[in-house]
């Protein structure tokens, strides 16, 4: 009874501190700088920042730019998605119904919170890529944070856990660089995308949290 009861106050502070530092921090962050947007208070090292991130453009990274700002758009994430998904629901369905929610829902919120905000893109040289919707938060960050996220901790019981922390994390920087580096967003866009995505997905954890049983998926993994 002692033990069980000291189990249970383990589980609960673990849930606290997940809830703290996954979810309510982050929105705390993102909070600040979104009421800050409203207030229509400007932040003033945003634009030297990309200028002087522009002042070193190169023909090799602009290439490199726009392949990664690709990759990390809808028309490549989302099939990889929808093939995630599909995995998922053959082997664990529980899993599937959080990676649905997780990235589909990073991807409606992002949405509405761009409806919400119509912050204008930046216009400061010509662009390489053209985008007609609104600059906060970025749905590139947002959505390459949620994929990441809900990868990471799907896989966090395996072997992978830290290849895939280590790859997911340098991959959804990338695409944050190359939309800074494109001149379509602001910093703070990228920055809240990477916030609102990663706590999206935390608090989706929370709600759905991993079968109690490991499903096929995770046990092949592990005896790979």
């Amino acid at each position: 009874m002692f033990l069980r009861t000291i189990t249970r106050n383990q589980n609960l502070m673990n849930v606290l501190i997940k809830l703290f530092l996954g979810v309510l921090l982050p929105l705390l962050i993102f909070g600040e700088i979104a009421e800050d947007l409203l207030e229509k208070e400007r932040f003033a090292f945003e634009t030297p920042f990309l200028l002087a991130l522009h002042a070193n453009a190169t023909p090799a990274t602009d290439r490199l730019a726009l392949l990664i700002s690709t990759v990390g758009g809808a028309s490549i994430i989302a099939p990889v998605s929808l093939l995630i998904l599909a995995v998922l629901w053959m082997y664990q369905r529980r899993s599937a119904l959080f990676f649905g929610v997780a990235v589909a829902g990073a991807a409606l919120m992002n949405l509405l919170l761009k409806f919400a905000f119509q912050r204008p893109r930046p216009e400061l040289w010509p662009r390489l890529v053209h985008e007609t919707d609104a600059s906060f938060p970025s749905g590139h960050s947002m959505y390459s944070a949620a994929f990441v996220t809900a990868i990471i901790l799907l896989l966090w019981h395996t072997r992978y856990r830290y290849l895939a922390l280590v790859l997911g994390v340098f991959f959804s920087f990338s695409v944050g660089w190359s939309r800074l580096y494109l001149g379509v967003h602001y910093p703070t866009d990228v920055l809240c995308g990477w916030l609102a995505g990663f706590s999206w997905v935390m608090g989706t954890r929370l709600l759905i949290p991993r079968p109690p049983q490991e499903s096929p998926v995770n046990s092949q993994l592990q005896d790979v």
